[in-house]
């Protein structure tokens, strides 16, 4: 089986986002949070996805997607708290409707109501009812709800314990995941995302956060941002800083996705990071859309890189299901539970 561990609802029926500009204007003209919430049929939803996800899906090879709300839509500075609890439900809701029309393809990963400001305890409610009552197996975590201004605190800072220990509680993972940028120095997805992948890295080695909840899982996105390529310089920080060797103070809780858009990145990421902390991901329909023309494939056929690498077929095993399976242990068991 091949599992891709980051898939996005990028192609969400339109009244879906309609409603969000709608939600939008209601809440600056009245305070309204909620208007009325259109009806999307199933035949909507279908279309929406077997024209996309499902399409690709089929003709790349793979057979399951960790599915979550569109990230750049998370938009966790946009209105107020009840704002983002509004839009969190609605897009949770629609991903669970897309988990029952697929459940042999599709698997439920939450976005959270995040706000600027607001503790993230206030997430909790959501998390458990996502995983509790909707099956989902893991959540998106927001390490900036800003939007770009940086002005929360570290991962590592105990604001965000709480959100952490119902993490282990409830034994899921997050992905660590920023949503779109309102600071225009910052490009969404070529700069922001990037940019806060490796942010949270250093965070994780300037802390303690593994000592404190040594179960914890948390998956850094788009390859781990600049760290691969950095390897030396983070092996040389964590030295510096009189921190344990990177193996054992970070990488026993901490991987990296594939979502590397060319072969010789993906190679690097196989040369430095170990593999059994690569987890298959392709961010399909996502960030990058077009065709390569030097390859003349889509830049996010993430599968074709990892097909080419010289590495032993167990390895490929690891990276495209085992590793996936033991990093969302909820995945594994409704997978089990199928026969699989």
């Amino acid at each position: 089986m091949i599992i891709d561990c980051h898939g996005h609802y990028t192609t969400a029926p339109a009244s879906h986002t309609e409603w969000r500009n709608r939600q939008e204007a209601a809440f600056r003209a009245a305070g309204d949070v909620d208007p009325d919430y259109p009806e999307i049929s199933d035949d909507e939803i279908r279309d929406s996805i077997e024209t996309n996800q499902l399409r690709l899906l089929r003709e790349r090879g793979a057979d399951m997607t960790i599915f979550s709300p569109r990230a750049s839509a998370m938009a966790p500075h946009v209105g107020s708290e009840a704002v983002s609890q509004a839009w969190t439900r609605r897009c949770n809701d629609l991903i669970k409707r897309v988990v029952d029309l697929y459940p042999e393809t599709f698997i439920g990963v939450c976005q959270l109501p995040q706000s600027p400001g607001v503790s993230i305890a206030h997430s909790i409610d959501e998390l458990e009812r996502c995983v509790n009552e909707l099956g989902f197996v893991g959540c998106n975590l927001n390490p900036d709800p800003s939007g770009g201004r940086f002005d929360a605190p570290p991962l590592t800072d105990r604001a965000w314990y709480p959100f952490f220990e119902k993490m282990v509680e409830l034994d899921v993972p997050a992905m660590i995941h920023v949503s779109g940028s309102c600071n225009p120095a910052m490009h969404a997805t070529g700069a922001y995302y990037l940019a806060a992948d490796t942010i949270a890295f250093m965070q994780f080695i300037e802390g303690d956060l593994f000592k404190d909840f040594p179960t914890l899982r948390l998956v850094i996105p788009h390859g781990g941002g600049a760290v691969p390529y950095h390897w030396g310089r983070y092996r040389g920080l964590a030295d510096m800083l009189k921190r344990p060797p990177l193996a054992e103070h970070v990488m026993r809780n901490v991987y990296f996705d594939t979502c590397v858009y060319h072969q010789p990145g993906i190679d690097l990421l196989f040369e430095v990071i170990d593999v059994g902390n690569i987890l298959f991901g392709s961010e399909m329909v996502g960030a990058v859309r077009g065709i390569d023309p030097e390859t003349g494939h889509h830049f996010d056929d993430t599968k074709r890189y990892i097909d080419a690498l010289p590495i032993p077929e167990e390895d490929k095993h690891r990276v495209f299901e085992g590793n996936a399976r033991r990093v969302y242990p909820r995945l594994d068991a409704q997978l089990r539970a199928r026969g699989l």
